[in-house]
């Protein structure tokens, strides 16, 4: 039982980054720049959610839709702010842009709630489902953080085939150009993806605390990154891709952490991405696109 014990903890790691996952790779596919203050709005959406929680003793469903308000309006007004101006601008400066606007989330976090840690509130009721007389035991927190998941990548995927705003952000991820042609307004399709994508940010925060309850202003610093590296892993681009890179990314993670060293597990994760990349370079999942000439 300590077997599917650890699977099941990796899955519910792996959700957390599946959801981060898909803020990288709906941006990727659709404007082709790497937001990396993604991770931070996961943080930002996590002290939202703190403070309406244990200060203003909101409910927690109100607490995390708070935070999910929060986060898509700062998601927008980043998107308007420092990325729309880049627009034609080389991939370089975009990508310096994203790791200022990462630095400038940290401080600000800092200077507005200072560098103490924070006991995050449990906004999933304590206790565990006990199976196999008691052998095996899941918390509540994973089995919500699981299903959650499950839940937004379906939806996500309903929206982005079945939608007249999902099917814009296939075209413009095809062809911005051809797409503005058409009468799709590029720009507020961009906006609309950064909208989502920071929205989902909020929830993976608050799942994040409820599993992992330390926060601070570099929360999301680490498990932004990883769950970069997921995207990357199951195909940048791909929401299918985001949501299996991220379970097996924190399927290896939780595996290499029980079975071969917990100060190892991080070095083994990235271990694995490079050897994925060099077999496959579009990922798991991706697919490798010819470039024009």
């Amino acid at each position: 039982m300590t077997f599917l014990n650890f699977v099941i903890s990796g899955l519910s790691l792996g959700s957390v980054y599946a959801i981060i996952a898909l803020g990288y790779t709906m941006v990727y596919g659709i404007a082709k720049m790497l937001n990396f203050a993604h991770g931070d709005v996961i943080m930002v959406g996590a002290y939202v959610c703190f403070y309406a929680v244990s200060r203003f003793k909101l409910p927690a469903v109100v607490g995390v839709a708070l935070a999910m308000a929060v986060c898509t309006v700062l998601g927008i007004i980043v998107e308007r702010l420092a990325y729309k101006p880049l627009r034609q601008a080389p991939s370089l400066a975009v990508l310096i842009t994203a790791i200022g606007v990462s630095y400038f989330l940290q401080n600000a976090a800092l200077l507005l709630w200072t560098s103490n840690p924070k006991m995050f509130p449990p906004v999933v009721a304590k206790g565990s489902l006990k199976l196999f007389d008691g052998q095996l035991s899941v918390s509540y927190v994973t089995m919500i953080t699981i299903v959650t998941c499950v839940i937004i990548m379906l939806c996500l995927m309903w929206f982005t085939g079945r939608t007249r705003m999902g099917k814009a952000m296939r075209a413009c991820s095809e062809d911005k150009g051809a797409a503005q042609l058409m009468g799709i307004n590029v720009n507020a399709t961009i906006s609309m993806t950064f909208a989502i994508g920071s929205g989902l940010a909020a929830v993976a925060g608050v799942l994040l605390c409820s599993s992992y309850p330390t926060l601070m202003p570099t929360t999301g610093s680490m498990p932004g990154i990883k769950a970069f590296t997921a995207a990357v892993f199951g195909g940048i681009g791909s929401i299918p891709g985001a949501l299996f890179g991220g379970l097996l990314l924190g399927v290896i993670e939780i595996f290499a952490k029980a079975y071969i060293s917990t100060q190892l597990s991080d070095a083994i994760v990235f271990a694995v991405l490079i050897i994925v990349l060099l077999v496959k370079p579009a990922g798991l999942l991706g697919v490798e696109m010819q470039e024009k000439v």
